[in-house]
């Protein structure tokens, strides 16, 4: 993949969220502060707290989700607590708008994909999947969807910032 301008940013970004998990509480509510501009929840546990700050750090580097995803977003969090939509027929994958970008790290390498109309393209290349393009990444067989932790079925991986 050649280079591009913001790999020094994501290197730096790569650094700096792999950091968060060997801070100490003093230094981690520090950034919080800086971060999010107030106190910390009471009862939130630190691998919570480590993924609520490194999803602000990337979204202050990449930008955040736009009005609309958010309200999509609550608006399906709030028919899950009262239970109008059942758990069956609760999927939450959905194919992203073309001019999106799909950042994917693997190997220490981040990966961005754009999003077109009609498929996908990394690196100079067009794909018609994201099944596709996981494996032109990986050079193994991959679920798409899920390589780029759009499928909300992954055994083992909590929802969040990715690992």
């Amino acid at each position: 993949m050649g280079e591009s301008k913001n790999e020094p940013v994501s290197a730096a970004l790569a650094a700096e969220l792999a950091k968060l998990a060997s801070l100490d509480e003093v230094e981690l509510f520090r950034i919080w502060r800086v971060q999010i501009g107030r106190r910390v929840p009471k009862h939130l546990p630190r691998h919570l707290f480590i993924r609520f700050l490194a999803y602000r750090i990337q979204a202050q580097a990449f930008g955040d989700l736009d009005r609309n995803a958010r309200s999509r977003l609550e608006q399906l969090a709030r028919e899950k607590q009262v239970g109008t939509t059942e758990s069956a027929s609760f999927d939450i994958r959905v194919r992203p708008k073309a001019g999106s970008v799909l950042v994917r790290e693997h190997q220490g390498e981040l990966h961005r994909v754009m999003v077109l109309s009609s498929g996908y393209t990394w690196s100079g290349q067009t794909y018609s999947s994201l099944s596709q393009v996981a494996f032109a990444i990986t050079g193994t067989k991959w679920n798409g969807p899920r390589f780029f932790g759009l499928d909300r079925n992954m055994p083992g991986r909590s929802k969040g910032v990715g690992r």
